[in-house]
C-alpha cells in the first residue's frame, strides 16, 4: 500500500492551555460551510495526486443506532481536511479550492490508495466475510481506520462482535490507550480524551456531554495494533469527535468548548497514521 502525504511533524511541547489557544486562533474564523447535501465522490482506482485525502468507509447497515455510515458526513471530512492543511505543512488533495474526500467500500479498487479511513456509528455495520478479509488485508498492509461516535455498552459490545470477524481478539486484542501514548502527542499534547456530544443533544440537554447517561459517562480510546506494535485501528467511543469538525460553524459556544480539542486530537491521529 502507498502511504500518501510527506513524512510529517516533529513533536512539539505544548501545554493543554496552549493547545486550546493556538487551535482557537487558527480555527476561529467561523465559516458557514455548505449543508448536508454536499456529497463526495467514490474513490477512484487511481488518485489524482499523491497528497493527503480522507476516505469515508461506506458499509451495509445490519442494524441502526444512529445515521449509519453517513454519520458526520460529509462536513466532518471536509472541515478536518481544511483544518489539517492549516495546522500542519501537509499537502491536502484539492479540486480547485475544495479538499478532496472520497467514499469507499471495502470491495472497491480504490481502497488501497486511501491513506486514512473514517467510519461512524460502526455498531450499525454488519461485516461480511468478504469485507472482513479486505479490511484485514488493508490494515495489515499499512492502512489506518478511525471509528468514532458509538455510545454505551450495547453498541460497543455489538461492534466488538463484528470486529472479531476481522481480527481474532486472542491474536489482535483491543487495548485501551491513555494520553501517555504517542498517538496523543504527535503534534499537540492532548492530555485528556474529550467527551464531545452531538450538537443537538448538547443543546437539548442544557450542556450535558454523555449521550446515554451513566452508560456512556466515560469516553474511551481503544486501539488494535499490528504485529509490529503500530496502531492500525483507533476507536473513540462514548464521544463524537467528528461532530466537533462537522458542526464547527453552527454555534459559537459549541465551537469554543469542543472544536479546538477535537481538532487537536484529529491532527494527532492523522499525523500518527501518516508517520507509522
Amino acid at each position: 500500500m502507498r502511504v500518501r502525504g510527506p513524512a510529517l511533524a516533529l513533536r512539539v511541547g505544548l501545554t493543554a492551555a496552549a493547545v486550546l489557544v493556538s487551535a482557537a486562533v487558527a480555527l476561529g474564523q467561523f465559516r458557514r460551510f455548505p449543508g448536508p447535501g454536499v456529497q463526495g465522490s467514490m474513490a477512484p482506482a487511481e488518485f489524482p495526486d499523491g497528497d493527503f485525502v480522507i476516505c469515508r468507509l461506506v458499509y451495509n447497515e445490519a442494524r441502526r443506532y444512529g445515521a449509519g455510515w453517513r454519520t458526520d458526513y460529509p462536513l466532518g471530512e471536509r472541515n478536518l481536511s481544511i483544518r489539517f492543511s492549516e495546522l500542519t505543512r501537509t499537502r491536502v488533495s484539492r479540486r480547485g479550492h475544495e479538499p478532496n474526500h472520497y467514499l469507499v467500500r471495502l470491495t472497491d479498487p480504490g481502497l488501497f490508495s486511501c491513506p486514512f479511513l473514517m467510519a461512524g456509528d460502526v455498531g450499525s455495520w454488519g461485516i461480511t466475510d468478504t469485507e472482513a478479509v479486505r479490511l484485514r488485508e488493508y490494515l495489515l498492509k499499512g492502512g489506518f481506520l478511525w471509528t468514532d461516535d458509538h455510545w454505551g455498552t450495547e453498541q460497543w459490545a455489538v461492534w466488538k462482535q463484528e470486529l472479531a470477524k476481522v481480527f481474532d481478539p486472542r491474536v489482535f486484542p483491543i487495548e485501551e490507550v491513555t494520553p501517555a501514548d504517542p498517538i496523543f502527542q504527535t503534534q499537540f499534547i492532548v492530555k485528556e480524551l474529550p467527551q464531545i456530544p452531538n450538537i443537538g443533544y448538547w443543546m437539548r440537554s442544557g450542556g450535558d456531554t454523555s449521550e446515554q447517561g451513566a452508560d456512556s459517562a466515560v469516553p474511551h480510546f481503544d486501539v488494535v495494533r499490528d504485529p509490529h506494535g503500530r496502531i492500525m485501528l483507533a476507536m473513540t467511543h462514548n464521544t463524537d469527535i467528528a461532530d466537533s469538525f462537522e458542526r464547527e460553524a453552527d454555534d459559537p459556544a459549541y465551537f469554543a468548548r469542543f472544536s479546538p480539542r477535537g481538532y487537536a486530537l484529529g491532527v494527532d491521529v492523522i499525523l500518527y497514521a501518516l508517520t507509522h
